[in-house]
């Protein structure tokens, strides 16, 4: 078997997604950029950072998104979907699955 010393608890993971043309963050990123720390086991995220524009944004994406559970990925979305008002809606959504396949990933490469 694999010997596994240095797994920590919280990973990080990044995601990326383009943005809509023709909002600020579009000229000035010109895609979202998501960083998150989740708990491999558990899938509940500790803390992220987003490429937003607006402190405002960046802190309504943390209120939405700290403490939820990656592994209910759907809920976290219909979230967004209900909440989230922002231009970048569409890259916001995509880029959060991105980084939930990455997760996947990260977990079926788990030491057994």
């Amino acid at each position: 078997g694999r010997v596994c010393f240095l797994k920590k608890d919280n990973v990080f993971i990044t995601g990326y997604a383009k943005l809509p043309k023709g909002i600020t963050a579009a000229e000035i990123y010109n895609e979202i950029v998501i960083g998150i720390i989740v708990n491999r086991y558990s899938g509940e995220i500790q803390d992220m950072e987003c490429s937003f524009v607006t402190d405002t944004a960046k802190k309504y994406a943390k209120e939405l998104l700290i403490g939820k559970n990656l592994n209910n990925i759907k809920e976290i979305v219909s979230d967004i979907e209900d909440n989230y008002f922002g231009m970048a809606k569409k890259s916001f959504i995509a880029v959060l699955i991105n980084c939930h396949e990455r997760y996947k990933i990260i977990l079926s490469k788990r030491c057994k």
